[in-house]
């Protein structure tokens, strides 16, 4: 079929991937209306077009932490990236390069914190899951620091592991299990299986020494272990201390705990309800942005995630008080759905798509969106 949208590119995913890694990768907590909500938020806001504006010289390119991107979003981390497609991550950073967007790698990412710099050295950001133990998290923050990312983003909203109905219905772990049923969906999905089986079942790259360390065998035990629930704004602090470049928090939906980021010196928070992945009866990000803007004021940066599945997502999203947007789940439905050569693709329908709102709209550079906030909620 001939792709148009994200939708497109999911139901392609959807027909290429065996079903419990689709579902790994579309799934989320509980009966998943919150992740239907982050998606369904957006489609409940409105624009105020206005008419009769030149609109032929379009500029979606905006500034985020001194650096000019060449369009106002990037991609989000996304754990166990390869499983969808070997090379995954390698093709978002090298598209993300190519685009002029920054990328991230998620600490549960399956390749090397190392390797990832490398394929992105000036547009890589690393996202952090703060382990149990101090002296893990100590050392991955500062092999990312020798790596030379610009920045860390601490993830927050993991105080437990949560339980997604799919994957427990699926019997899903990384160590992936023989079973009947297992066999019936690697000889009904012969691309992925054939690509994974060549490239070998990926591996939590960045985490796996850790594992020799602490004399861990099985590595999603090792990885589900590593939750700590005692991560406080007192650990944060240490944190933001120990890192002398742009220090992210990412998960924080409540404009109180917006502002007690900003005063202990954090550089900017991502309004992100981990794509509906830990509960279900979280509000969407879009839902509560306007409320931290309020809180934070006008010049503390704001990165928005979850739910974004097209580019007037991405511009309704700025409207509302967001400087920049991470996409996650869009990237990995084009790589589940094309291989490497769908990141490309992913970035430029959601860049294109983007453009042709402010068009429609009659803006033309992503200031004068922000500055206007031309958009409403229906009733």
């Amino acid at each position: 079929m001939n792709i148009a949208t994200i939708s497109d590119l999911r139901a392609s995913a959807k027909r290429r991937l065996p079903s419990f890694v689709f579902d790994y990768l579309d799934g989320g907590a509980g009966t998943e209306a919150g992740m239907v909500r982050n998606t369904s938020a957006f489609d409940e806001i409105r624009f105020k077009p206005r008419m009769l504006v030149n609109i032929e010289k379009r500029d979606l390119s905006t500034t985020l932490f001194g650096h000019r991107w060449s369009l106002p979003f990037g991609t989000a981390p996304i754990g166990f990236c390869n499983l969808m497609c070997p090379g995954g991550e390698e093709a978002i950073a090298r598209a993300a390069v190519e685009a002029g967007i920054p990328c991230t790698l998620s600490t549960a990412g399956t390749t090397s914190l190392e390797d990832y710099a490398r394929f992105a050295p000036q547009n890589a950001w690393f996202q952090l899951y703060v382990s149990r133990f101090d002296e893990i998290t100590n050392d991955i923050v500062d092999r990312t620091d020798r790596a030379g990312y610009e920045a860390l983003v601490v993830t927050v909203d993991i105080p437990l592991a949560a339980r997604r109905p799919r994957d427990l219905r699926n019997n899903f772990s990384v160590a992936l299990k023989v079973s009947p049923k297992f066999v019936w969906e690697l000889v009904s999905h012969p691309s992925w299986s054939f690509a994974t089986v060549s490239a070998g079942i990926p591996k939590f790259e960045t985490m796996e020494r850790y594992m020799k360390q602490t004399g861990t065998k099985q590595v999603a035990g090792f990885v589900s272990s590593q939750v700590s629930g005692s991560f406080d704004w007192d650990a944060l602090k240490r944190l933001r201390d120990r890192w002398k470049r742009r220090f992210i928090v990412k998960g924080l939906l409540a404009a109180e705990d917006a502002v007690h980021a900003r005063d202990l010196g954090c550089d900017a928070v991502i309004i992100s309800n981990h794509g509906g992945r830990q509960l279900d009866s979280l509000p969407a990000p879009i839902e509560v942005i306007a409320e931290i803007r309020a809180a934070v004021g006008p010049k503390f940066p704001l990165i928005l995630d979850s739910g974004i599945r097209s580019g007037e997502h991405i511009a309704k999203a700025l409207a509302a008080g967001a400087d920049f947007c991470l996409v996650g789940r869009a990237m990995m439905y084009a790589i589940s759905a094309l291989g490497t050569r769908g990141a490309k693709l992913a970035i430029e329908i959601l860049g294109d798509e983007l453009s042709r709102t402010l068009a429609q709209i009659g803006y033309i550079d992503i200031a004068s969106l922000k500055a206007a906030a031309p958009i409403f909620k229906a009733r």
